[in-house]
């Protein structure tokens, strides 16, 4: 074969391996291709499917959040809080001041709930808002412009004292319970009242060993109250009403036996002894025929306020107390008053029911009370109604 035709046969030969590499090459590029195309399908999966979780748990909590932010921050509470609306407030400033004074759970929700529901118009003032209101409450009140700074009030509930008040003012308004207090012992707040109101506290000026002179004068009823009132106005609402009822009283004082402060003192424990009106009438006798026998009154009423507790129990060693207001250990009425009472004890004390009584047994189950005459019979009475 010659050299020419060898060299033609060679490049025939070169030719022919090429085609043959070719698919080759295609083929495992194209499973490199398919591989990474897998792996990016993979990767793009968990990312979806992580957006997915996030965005539902982001979703969830979300709608948790608003959820309990348009409930009542505090459906129980009886608080009220005073708050100032300024011209020209954004819901969205309303909504902030409402969160910074604790009436609202968020100021953030207050001002999307308020938008999602065409809520606006709202009105710039002084109002006297709860935790206890719900969104569409406290929203109706700025619309209307309704500030419940006419329609707050305060109750006192027959029969409390003075702490019993204070912890009560501190719930219902912006003063503390150690405020009202320190107003209690302030002697010369004590002498502005007496001498705007000398009929009344003349008597309890005179008192000696008394824990709060204005104890008994704070009368139980329902006040108006305004967040700009101060502690003063609001106590001089209470001493005003004491003296208002006593006012067609004080004759009858006069001509009895008792001065003002003895008055209240009997009528603080006929309010706690007795439910009834002629329960009442027939308590207060018996204090008078136990005073009259130079007998003390053993007033269990007298043991707690002495003990500065409320309990259900009075134990013999609670009978022990080294105080004034133990009616145990002390003959007489006590220095002044143990609660606040109401007008029905105070005319109970003024009008009571004529009886020989020196003893009587109440019966907590059915709130029926048995009187005696002596020792022996109170002790069966004792044995029938109290013992099981």
């Amino acid at each position: 074969m010659s050299d020419k035709k060898q060299s033609e046969d060679n490049q025939t030969s070169n030719k022919t391996e090429k085609p043959n590499d070719k698919p080759k090459d295609v083929k495992n590029r194209k499973k490199r291709r398919k591989k990474e195309d897998r792996i990016v399908h993979k990767v793009v999966w968990v990312v979806v499917l992580a957006l997915v979780v996030v965005g539902l748990i982001f979703g969830i909590v979300t709608y948790n959040y608003v959820k309990s932010s348009i409930k009542p921050l505090d459906p129980n509470s009886e608080e009220s809080i005073a708050v100032t609306i300024p011209n020209d407030s954004s819901n969205k400033m309303i909504g902030e001041i409402l969160e910074e004074e604790n009436v609202i759970n968020s100021g953030m929700v207050f001002n999307y709930y308020m938008k999602f529901n065409n809520q606006d118009g709202f009105q710039a003032g002084e109002y006297v808002f709860s935790p206890s209101m719900t969104l569409n409450e406290i929203a109706e009140s700025l619309k209307n412009g309704e500030s419940a700074v006419n329609e707050a009030q305060i109750t006192i509930p027959e029969g409390y004292d003075v702490e019993q008040i204070a912890s009560g003012i501190a719930k219902q308004t912006e003063f503390s319970q150690e405020e009202f207090l320190d107003l209690m012992n302030d002697e010369d707040f004590f002498s502005e009242l007496q001498e705007t109101y000398p009929d009344l506290l003349d008597d309890a000026a005179e008192a000696e060993d008394v824990r709060y002179r204005l104890e008994g004068y704070l009368f139980p009823a329902t006040y108006d109250y305004q967040p700009d009132m101060s502690l003063e106005e609001l106590v001089e609402q209470m001493v005003a009403t004491t003296d208002a009822t006593l006012e067609d009283h004080y004759d009858e004082i006069e001509d009895s036996d008792l001065d003002v402060q003895e008055t209240l003192t009997v009528a603080s424990l006929v309010e706690k002894e007795g439910v009834t009106e002629d329960d009442r009438k027939n308590i207060a006798q018996v204090f008078f025929n136990r005073t009259e026998a130079d007998m003390p009154l053993q007033s269990d009423i007298s043991i707690l306020y002495a003990l500065g507790e409320h309990k259900e129990t009075v134990t013999y060693e609670d009978l022990e107390v080294d105080s004034p207001y133990n009616l145990y250990q002390n003959v007489g009425y006590g220095p002044g008053p143990f609660d606040n009472p109401s007008e029905d004890s105070i005319e109970a004390v003024l009008d009571p029911t004529d009886n020989d009584y020196y003893y009587f047994v109440a019966d907590v189950s059915t709130g029926n009370v048995y009187y005696a005459e002596t020792y022996e019979e109170h002790n069966e009475l004792i044995d029938k109604y109290m013992d099981d």
